[in-house]
């Protein structure tokens, strides 16, 4: 063997090159591949955010929402029943709870008899001025024949045929039918003065009587505690034999038809959502098996942090940036909710579409209606007025109207 002669080379070392040289090529093209595969995932992400993703925001820190009426007593006293419980369905009007009417029904009936009795009252103010223009007509007829009479015996006195104190005596017979003229005409001043330009309904005192007979009324209705809304009864605290004061907590009424969805998002997810957007919603109760559709009611004015009880004060030397979140309000839809009600506090995962840029930030309107109302506390004061009607024209008479009609003249 010369020396230029290669030395044999081993099997196994070159099984291991070979096997190497294998495993470098299959690296590299896997690297490649992963290379390829970020960069098809990132053109793919930047198209789909381009085109999709950004024209919608999506938050899960959203929670349902709704108005809590509170079922608070007007008067004081004592519980003697109690209506529906806690998850009950109650509609506007029910009977909710009632108080011992003991003390308002005597209050009542006092109020009854004083109306009545100042009608009558009045009716008599009424039939006193037609007796005094009664009284004035007989007095000027007095005063005519005394002066007459005068006149005639002056005439005589200058004559003679009469003595000069005949007429003295003539002349003090109509001085004191004068006098008395004068007193009936300022009796009959006084008596219009309390009657004039009045009818008996609308006298001052028939209407101080009616007043207080409204205000009895309507203690009387108020010992029974009625649903203002239609919904379900929650947090029932009040028990039979309570003594409860007026604005004491009783129990709430939640209407479950009108809630809605406050929406927590980001202040950097709100750069391009306007009111009236539509919304999509899920639930944690029903899964992504039932969705929610609704929109954009209206954006808040402020933060969490801004309104809450003691406010973050940031001018210190360890502030710290935090992304602040502002409530956005989801009206939903009432078909979906009648299918699927929702109750307040669930959680709620919510997606507005940001496609459509003609709503406005913030609400430029006014509220064309209330948001929330009733009208079953209307319906006791038309009672009232109602009761006070009949018991007018119970205690008054025809007459009186033509009396009325003197007075006024």
């Amino acid at each position: 063997m010369t020396s230029q002669e290669h030395p044999p080379i081993d099997p196994e070392q070159a099984a291991r090159e070979q096997k190497q040289a294998k495993r470098d090529v299959r690296r590299r093209w896997l690297l490649r591949g992963l290379v390829v595969v970020i960069v098809l995932v990132g053109i793919v992400w930047a198209l789909y955010h381009f085109l999709v993703g950004r024209w919608y925001e999506g938050t899960d820190d959203a929670y349902v929402n709704g108005n809590v009426v509170q079922i608070t007593p007007q008067i004081p006293g004592t519980v003697v029943s109690i209506g529906a419980d806690d998850n009950d369905y109650v509609r506007e009007g029910q009977t909710l709870v009632k108080l011992d009417p003991s003390d308002t029904q005597v209050a009542l009936a006092q109020a009854e008899a004083d109306l009545a009795a100042s009608v009558r009252k009045v009716r008599g103010l009424y039939s006193g001025v037609s007796s005094s223009q009664a009284d004035v007509a007989a007095r000027e007829t007095a005063v005519a024949q005394a002066r007459a009479d005068y006149e005639r015996r002056k005439g005589l006195a200058e004559t003679g045929a009469i003595s000069a104190e005949e007429l003295a005596h003539a002349r003090e017979a109509l001085t004191e039918a004068e006098n008395g003229l004068a007193a009936v005409k300022g009796q009959l001043a006084t008596t219009s003065a309390l009657v004039e330009n009045t009818q008996v309904a609308s006298h001052p005192e028939v209407q101080a009587a009616a007043a207080k007979l409204h205000a009895a009324y309507l203690n009387m209705q108020r010992t029974t505690l009625v649903a203002p809304v239609s919904g379900h009864v929650a947090q029932r605290s009040v028990q039979v034999g309570q003594r409860v004061q007026p604005g004491t907590p009783l129990m709430a009424v939640v209407p479950l038809s009108q809630v809605w969805v406050d929406a927590n998002f980001k202040e950097t997810q709100l750069t391009d959502m306007r009111i009236g957007q539509p919304v999509t919603l899920t639930s944690d109760l029903y899964g992504g098996g039932v969705t929610y559709h609704g929109h954009v009611e209206g954006m808040g004015v402020g933060t969490g942090s801004a309104f809450s009880l003691l406010p973050a004060q940031n001018a210190t030397g360890n502030w710290i940036k935090i992304v602040q979140r502002l409530p956005v309000r989801i009206d939903l839809d009432g078909k979906e909710l009648q299918q699927h009600p929702l109750r307040i506090g669930l959680s709620m995962d919510v997606t507005v579409d940001l496609h459509n840029q003609n709503g406005a930030i913030l609400s430029q309107t006014m509220p064309s209606k209330p948001v929330l109302s009733t009208d079953v506390y209307e319906r006791s004061s038309k009672q009232a007025d109602a009761l006070i009607a009949k018991i007018i024209a119970d205690n008054s008479e025809a007459p009186a109207n033509s009396t009325q009609g003197k007075a006024s003249r």
